[in-house]
């Protein structure tokens, strides 16, 4: 059976065409176009249970499943939704079309407001060459593997001293007029890694979404910008002789960090009706909420951080340290995977990367910085072997995150407005759980809606009076990175006491939206209808079980982890890889644990100390 009409008889059960969902085949289309951008396994798996849903439905229904009745082909669904085995597959296709159906359905209105105003920014000048019109062989000073958080301040530090340097990235380019011209739905599935299917497994899998382009993850995070607490970077410094991180001398790139991003609050004006919920919850609970500091001078609130702000307003690396970085002579190489390091008697001598048709170019330098990211460090450090050391790849952190929807009397349409845009930090400390009001662009956050059929498109059809919130934990680094060949398997087992953390997250999170005026809450567990009171919320979560929950994470951090012990830290205090001259890791993976807060700040400040690090030994 194809692809298209597998996936079309799964459309017609989970939204009927007869209760006014949309066409089967012309959504099962625009899926099985998103599955070009994913991993062949995921493009196998996806077919494969569609097929075996399909087939299903012809053996219990005796017919097709689009030839059976509305109410029969949810009938289906329902059943096979209480095997589990069966349901995590029926989860993760439900997931992808309910992504394009939401895409779909408000992608002119989207498109609407990203053109009513002009940008905010320009789009900066790079010095951007594709690897298709990058000669064979080249020589630089510094080679920079990855144009992200840390990348870009490291490749900036060092075009500053007069280094000739390469920013090496395997995405591409992307315009603010393509942010705010094209569709939604292919916006986010070239912007992501893989697509967005990024899993760690584990009991339960987490999604991972990872940016890919040139400014890596800062195109598509959030843009919040909290600085590390004094707590964690005393720790770095004490319990992993992690000396960058020792305050005073952090204080400085912090400082410099922020003045460079534009860090500051988000305007009550801007934030939108679902971040003054929270805010208004909490205040009447009495408890520390305020809006969140973010990279984001001129943000208009369109909600469309995920997938590329169409103003230029979330001032990302692509628009303050690359185009500094390039300024000083700085070339940015894209689309080009780094494949492994060239190093001859331990000392690094340059970089081979591979072109989209294949064949490679090869960068000699004798300084390379590694700033892949901590789920892409390890892998292209095994391949350069230089990845002996027993704790690679080990020790990854990534800040588990699940959300709580509340439905409201009035109408509050969360996608307007700041995609995250304002924080209760009252567990924090105590408890590890940051609460931040977080909308998603439409369609991306429609797994917290339960069920299928006529039921899920009346709740579609009324998400405009829903508010969302999102909290994460500090969590034990409970992961690692493993290589299958070019490719990466993450594998986390969630810490069990940070399962009963984000359980109470859940509470915490109902308790302010009651608190705000929600009628109810939907909680994100399976099976469950949504809760009309506390009580009822706390009933549902004594019968949940964390393995069945629809967790994401968005901070991968610690799989070469930076310390002085060098049986505990592949990475040496200063950021040098040990066992090889010439190569450092400036990137999320050298964070020792968890920064308990989003990280893009510690990121570029860790980086920069790093970069000082290689220029000062000149």
């Amino acid at each position: 059976m194809r692809t298209e009409e597998a996936l079309a008889q799964f459309c017609a059960a989970l939204l009927p065409p007869e209760h006014g969902g949309p066409e089967p085949a012309e959504l099962a289309e625009r899926v099985v176009r998103h599955l070009d951008h994913v991993p062949a396994l995921t493009r196998y798996a996806v077919k494969a249970g569609a097929t075996a849903l399909a087939l299903t439905g012809r053996l219990v229904l005796r017919q097709s499943i689009r030839d059976a009745p509305p109410e029969q082909r949810v009938a289906l669904l329902d059943r096979l939704a209480y095997n589990d085995r069966v349901a995590l597959a029926l989860d993760g296709m439900k997931s992808l079309v309910l992504l394009a159906f939401g895409a779909d359905t408000h992608a002119a209105e989207m498109v609407a407001r990203s053109t009513a105003t002009p940008p905010a920014h320009p789009d900066a000048d790079l010095t951007v060459i594709s690897s298709t019109w990058w000669p064979s062989h080249t020589h630089a000073d510094a080679v920079v593997i990855g144009s992200g958080a840390g990348g870009a301040m490291a490749a900036r530090r060092l075009a500053h001293a007069g280094l000739d340097v390469v920013v090496v990235e395997e995405g591409r380019r992307w315009t603010v007029d393509e942010f705010r011209t094209r569709h939604p739905h292919e916006r986010y599935a070239e912007l992501y890694r893989d697509g967005g299917t990024t899993i760690a497994i584990g009991s339960p899998a987490i999604v991972l979404p990872i940016g890919r382009g040139v400014g890596g993850t800062t195109l598509v995070n959030s843009g919040t910008c909290y600085r590390p607490p004094l707590s964690v970077q005393r720790r770095w410094r004490d319990e992993f002789g992690f000396d960058l991180a020792d305050p005073p001398r952090l204080l400085t790139y912090l400082d410099e960090v922020e003045e460079l991003l534009q860090v500051a609050p988000v305007p009550l004006e801007t934030m939108g009706r679902n971040g003054q919920l929270l805010l208004e919850g909490a205040a009447k609970l009495g408890w520390s909420a305020s809006p969140i500091p973010r990279n984001a001078p001129g943000c208009a609130g369109s909600c469309q951080c995920a997938i590329g702000c169409p103003r230029n307003a979330k001032y990302g690396v692509h628009l303050n340290a690359l185009p500094d970085a390039c300024r000083h002579g700085a070339r940015i190489l894209t689309d080009a995977r780094a494949l492994r390091i060239i190093h001859e008697r331990r000392r690094a001598r340059g970089v081979i990367a591979r072109r989209p048709d294949g064949s490679s170019v090869t960068l000699r330098a004798p300084i390379i910085v590694v700033a892949a990211g901590a789920t892409e460090t390890p892998g292209l450090l095994r391949r350069s072997h230089l990845g002996e050391h027993p704790e690679l790849g080990r020790n990854l952190s990534l800040h588990p995150a699940l959300g709580v929807a509340g439905r409201f009397e009035e109408r509050i349409v969360s996608w307007q407005g700041v995609l995250q845009s304002a924080a209760i930090d009252e567990f924090h400390r105590s408890n590890g759980i940051l609460v931040e009001a977080t909308a998603t662009p439409p369609g991306m956050g429609s797994m917290i809606l339960p069920g299928f059929g006529r039921n899920l498109l009346r709740q579609i059809e009324d998400a405009d009076h829903l508010a969302v919130f999102g909290a994460m934990i500090a969590d034990q680094p409970a992961g690692r990175v493993q290589s299958l060949g070019p490719h990466t398997l993450i594998r986390y087992d969630l810490d069990r006491g940070d399962g009963r953390r984000l359980f109470d997250a859940i509470r915490v999170m109902g308790r302010v939206m009651f608190a705000a005026g929600a009628v109810e809450v939907l909680s994100g567990v399976p099976g469950e209808p949504a809760a009309r009171s506390q009580q009822q919320l706390e009933d549902q979560l004594a019968r949940a079980d964390i393995r069945k929950m629809h967790l994401a994470a968005f901070h991968p951090t610690g799989t070469a982890r930076a310390g002085a012990d060098p049986d505990r830290s592949p990475v040496a205090p200063d950021g040098t890889l040990r066992g090889v001259s010439g190569v450092w890791v400036a990137d999320a993976s050298v964070l020792p644990s968890c920064p308990e807060v989003n990280p893009q700040v510690s990121i570029m400040a860790v980086a920069l100390s790093i970069a000082d690090g290689i220029v000062n030994r000149g």
